[in-house]
Formats: C-alpha cells, sequence, structure tokens
C-alpha cells in the first residue's frame, strides 16, 4: 500500500500530517515502534519547514509518502530546498550532542530510529528525505 499526502511548508501542518500517518498504522505493529516512526516523520517533516524551506513562502509544497509492505515501512518526505549530504553531515556530528546547541540531534535522533536513512536530489526537483523501518512480519 502506498499513500501521499502534500501539505504547505508551514509548522502548523504538522497535526493534519500525524493525524493522516495515524490512520495507516498496522493493527499489529507495536506500538511503541509506530510511535517512533511518528516522531522520525514529525522531524523529517519540521527539518524541511525550518531548513529546506525557511526562504520559500508557505505556499511551498512538502510531499509526504508512506509505504507499507509485508517486511517494510518506508516514509519519503519531498522539499524544495538546496539539500546537503546528509551522510556528510552525520559523520561529522560529534558522538554526544550537547542540549543546548544549534543543531544536529533530530538528524541522531532519525539516524537511531529507522534502519535506512538518505537525502538525495530528487529527479523532479528539490530533495527526497528517506526514512526505512525493516519490520519482521506486517499486517495490514
Amino acid at each position: 500500500m502506498v499513500v501521499s499526502l502534500t501539505l504547505s511548508s508551514d509548522l502548523n501542518e504538522l497535526e493534519a500530517l500525524l493525524e493522516w500517518f495515524n490512520r495507516y498504522q498496522p493493527p499489529l505493529f507495536p506500538l511503541e515502534e509506530w510511535l517512533k516512526l511518528e516522531l522520525a516523520l514529525a522531524e523529517g517533516f519540521t527539518n524541511a519547514v525550518r531548513h529546506a524551506h525557511r526562504d520559500r513562502p508557505k505556499e511551498t509544497p512538502i510531499r509526504v509518502e508512506l509505504s507499507l509492505t509485508q517486511t517494510m515501512i518506508e516514509l519519503r518526505i519531498w522539499d524544495q530546498g538546496q539539500g546537503f549530504d546528509l551522510m556528510t553531515h552525520l559523520q561529522q556530528l560529534p558522538a554526544q550532542i550537547a542540549v543546548d546547541a544549534e543543531g544536529g540531534r533530530g538528524l541522531r535522533l532519525l539516524a537511531t530510529i529507522v534502519d535506512e536513512l538518505s537525502y538525495r536530489p530528487s529527479e523532479t526537483g528539490g530533495n527526497c528525505l528517506t526514512l526505512r523501518k525493516r519490520v519482521a512480519h506486517l499486517a495490514h
């Protein structure tokens, strides 16, 4: 199953995003793991608004896609920002990020929640953040 949603670049859209996401929670999937994915989705969306789209109008779209298979949950978040090298940035972050640090905590969090994390230019312009979580067996 693949579903998608397009939102404006506005943090007020976060509630609608999470309501949409939670409609698709598989009945037998552990709640704790789903909440971690919800947190990752919220972090990815807020990063797109705050960083990728910081100089763009609120009308700039952010598209989110959720894909559920028997063995994988995948989230994709498309933005229209400049992009950056996520893996290099993650490698340059200190092992311990101070509470009052300017940034980096969210990216480190994403890397610990999901099994695969990437941020690449999209064929249609902009960038795509991909978050993948492998699951033993997903009934939907």
